[in-house]
């Protein structure tokens, strides 16, 4: 695929895009990659990354290698994720605790839109079709229900792994890395790596990535050669299921109290905003929730032209 230097730009607006949704608990850079028209080759790319690859470059040179392994599409995106990953961090943390509502009302409106560019692609519609769509919402609205862990683990081991599950889900639209992050306690050593430039951690967790990410592309990528119908309807049922997650308006059930002796909630559920003890902000929530929406379909018109 011959491609200009405005393209791989593109390509990596759509990467910082990913990582910024990736930082947020509740939201999926897989989602981002799915909308943009990008998600497919991303699956495929990473898929090259095997043993004929070395085999490639050993017989026919860096260059051959580097053109089967789609280097360029990978490296544009990668450089772009990393980019968002490392400067917003900081800044997302800042708004997801000073502006909470009006943050998660933008992904709301953001991940609405995406199950109508997701669902639209299902080309025929079967009974195990809808039944994957179903069970796919049921599963995603499960997880977004279970309490995370008491306390955070900051173990090396424990970080590989818990990189290599994050990255899995960051590659499923609908479901969220950062929240799993956050269910296995995760979440706040990562952050905290992120913002303090940690390089070993963030060598340790990249590295359970890595691992992660290469593993589960070739599930992927096979599901969606054989089974691309069924896929879809799963990936979009994911996507249904985790609106529980970051609907805006929120009551806590209990808290709990941090590394730093910060409290914070640790079980919520979610309510009309009309029932928010406080400032429920309807009117500039729905309008954010307005622009999350308009923002997929721009994504979507920037996708299919270059599709």
């Amino acid at each position: 695929m011959q491609r200009r230097l405005l393209d791989y730009i593109i390509i990596s607006l759509k990467g910082v895009a990913m990582g910024a949704a990736d930082v947020v608990p509740g939201v999926s850079g897989g989602t981002i990659a799915f909308i943009s028209g990008i998600y497919e080759e991303l699956i495929t790319s990473l898929n090259n990354i095997n043993f004929s690859l070395l085999k490639t470059l050993k017989n026919d040179g860096l260059k051959a290698a580097w053109i089967k392994l789609n280097g360029n599409f990978l490296l544009a995106l990668f450089v772009g994720i990393g980019i968002s990953v490392l400067s917003l961090a900081k800044g997302l943390e800042w708004v997801l605790h000073h502006h909470p509502i009006l943050i998660w009302s933008f992904f709301f409106g953001l991940v609405l839109a995406s199950i109508i560019f997701v669902g639209k692609q299902i080309k025929k519609w079967t009974v195990a079709v809808i039944i994957g769509l179903i069970t796919g919402a049921l599963v995603a609205y499960y997880i977004t229900t279970i309490p995370s862990l008491a306390s955070s683990n900051s173990s090396s081991l424990f970080l590989f792994f818990a990189g290599a599950l994050a990255i899995c889900a960051m590659i499923l639209p609908g479901i969220s890395g950062a929240f799993i992050l956050v269910l296995l306690g995760a979440y706040q050593p990562v952050l905290e790596a992120l913002n303090n430039k940690d390089i070993k951690t963030i060598l340790i967790i990249g590295m359970g990535a890595i691992v992660g990410l290469l593993s589960f592309s070739k599930l992927l990528k096979w599901l969606f050669k054989n089974y691309h119908n069924l896929t879809l309807a799963i990936l979009t049922g994911f996507i249904l299921g985790s609106l529980n997650k970051i609907w805006p308006w929120k009551r806590v059930l209990s808290y709990r109290t941090n590394s730093k002796g910060i409290k914070e909630p640790f079980l919520e559920e979610s309510i009309s905003p009309f029932s928010f003890d406080g400032d429920h902000q309807i009117t500039f929530a729905i309008a954010l929730m307005v622009v999350g929406f308009l923002t997929i379909f721009i994504l979507e018109k920037i996708g299919s032209k270059k599709q």
